[in-house]
């Protein structure tokens, strides 16, 4: 049984594409393997300033995950400040990892490129998140291919570590899936809170209709074959169609015949179909949040003992304890 960690930012509403790129997959994780998954507020510092504004995507990132299939019986499920010995561990690892190793870190550099304001938190999240796996002793990793470089580093801060100390971290090997194709945003654009183009899960059933009306298609008259490879309506459309679905609707692109307007009336009710049930269980959770505190509270202590051992053999190395 693997021991896989995957944790997602309260950094706002969660869409479609936080769903079917990393929650869906955690979430079917867990009946076989043993599941680290967690909420990373810390991580959110770095781009949201609102007290607030954190508070709500935090809870509502757990109402999601509950929502969705998520059943903390199976698996270790906490909000990452509810678990402070990241934070000791992060400093401890900060103190092995040369500034050449960050320098190096792609995220940092293209966010700086997109006006992103730098701060000292934004510049050592690389550090932080070595710390998110190696206080877990993760194994496996599953992430986008725009983080493997993180990986890459949390296995070089480990690897130098250990190779002082002695073998106290397992270093874990990234876990990029290439089924899961970018998600685009009804712009085109990959699906993004911060680009302001995404389908969230929960979306209310107006919003969600004027958001499918809006996907961005070519300009390409009903009688006329299209291609669906090429289509930002079908890209979305295959996530919830299933294979027999999609191929159906693949020919009738080629074929033609078919109108957008018609294919996204379609979308829309495979969406609300899909996400029907959840959206439910979803309002049964809000209606108790007591008892979604109480989750939380119990995932944090289960994950504590984890947690716990794992920096008392980190201070006995370096020295801390006495």
């Amino acid at each position: 049984m693997a021991r896989i960690l995957s944790g997602i930012q309260p950094s706002g509403t969660l869409h479609i594409g936080n769903y079917f790129a990393m929650m869906k997959p955690m979430i079917e994780l867990q009946e076989k393997n043993e599941l680290f998954c967690f909420i990373v507020n810390y991580h959110a510092l770095t781009s949201v300033a609102d007290a607030d504004e954190l508070r709500k995507n935090t809870i509502d990132a757990a109402l999601d995950f509950l929502a969705l299939g998520l059943d903390p019986e199976k698996c270790f499920f906490w909000v990452q400040s509810d678990v402070p010995e990241v934070t000791e561990l992060t400093w401890i690892l900060s103190c092995h990892t040369s500034l050449g190793l960050l320098e190096r870190s792609h995220s940092y550099k293209d966010k700086i490129a997109k006006g992103i304001t730098p701060n000292t938190g934004l510049y050592t999240y690389p550090v932080l998140m070595a710390a998110d796996i190696l206080l877990y002793k993760s194994q496996i990793i599953p992430v986008g291919k725009d983080q493997k470089q993180h990986i890459e580093i949390t296995r070089d801060i480990a690897g130098s570590f250990n190779a002082r100390y002695g073998e106290i971290f397992v270093i874990p090997e990234p876990q990029i899936s290439d089924d899961i194709a970018v998600i685009p945003g009804i712009d085109g654009q990959k699906m993004s809170k911060s680009y302001d183009n995404a389908i969230n899960i929960f979306e209310d059933e107006k919003s969600l209709k004027s958001k499918v009306m809006k996907i961005v298609t070519d300009s390409k008259p009903v009688d006329e074959p299209k291609d669906p490879d090429t289509c930002n309506v079908f890209a979305i459309y295959k996530l919830f169609a299933g294979r027999e679905g999609t191929q159906t609707m693949a020919d009738r692109y080629r074929k033609g015949g078919v109108g957008y307007g018609e294919i996204k009336k379609e979308l829309l009710g495979l969406i609300l179909d899909y996400f029907r049930p959840f959206k439910e269980k979803r309002s049964l959770l809000s209606s108790d949040l007591g008892e979604v505190y109480a989750i939380l509270r119990k995932g944090a202590d289960k994950t504590k003992k984890v947690a716990r051992e794992t920096l008392d053999e980190v201070k006995k190395a370096v020295g801390i304890n006495y």
